[in-house]
């Protein structure tokens, strides 16, 4: 069957805002951006990430530092190890993570296995002070115990149903849609 859109759940002013909001919050719980570092997992949470990094720059003055993560090799649930191709921008992380406040940031958050591969190859780079998660969307239905530390918009959805977001600078569109399928 083939999967149409449903319902528009966030247009560009909705993201705009929920990522002003999210990045006074970010400030807020670090109590500033001082060893502060932002990094997206590929392929939204890198956008959403300079997105933030600008808005906290606006509020402290001085923005963050800001890196991608490809988490390909690091997902438990792409077919057996090794077998996945690498993506076409592998992590970039520009900086030394050793006693860094992290915030990793995703555009949806579901199940936590994308979190959880974020994660492990975080640590590869090195011992954070604190990792946090801050994401676009929550959908809910947790395989694994990961919650978000910043949440743009909570979204309860259907196992049917499926999140779909667009970003200006990816995809020539910009939203955030329930789609049935």
């Amino acid at each position: 069957m083939e999967t149409v859109k449903k319902n528009q759940v966030m247009d560009p002013e909705t993201i705009r805002r929920a990522l002003t909001r999210v990045a006074h919050e970010i400030v807020e719980r670090n109590r500033g951006a001082e060893d502060l570092v932002l990094i997206g997992i590929l392929s939204r949470g890198d956008i959403l990430a300079q997105r933030l990094a600008e808005q906290i720059g606006k509020i402290e003055g001085k923005q963050p530092l800001v890196g991608a993560m490809d988490i390909t090799f690091y997902r438990d649930d792409a077919g057996p190890r090794g077998a996945a191709v690498g993506s076409q921008r592998p992590t970039h992380l520009p900086f030394d993570v050793d006693g860094k406040r992290v915030v990793l940031v995703d555009d949806v958050l579901f199940t936590g296995r994308s979190i959880r591969a974020a994660m492990m190859e975080l640590v590869d780079y090195g011992r954070p002070r604190l990792i946090q998660l801050a994401v676009l969307v929550d959908r809910g239905h947790r395989e694994l115990p990961i919650h978000a530390d910043f949440v743009g918009k909570n979204l309860p959805t259907s196992m049917k149903e499926s999140v779909e977001v667009a970003l200006q600078e990816r995809d020539g569109a910009e939203g955030v849609w329930i789609k049935e399928g």
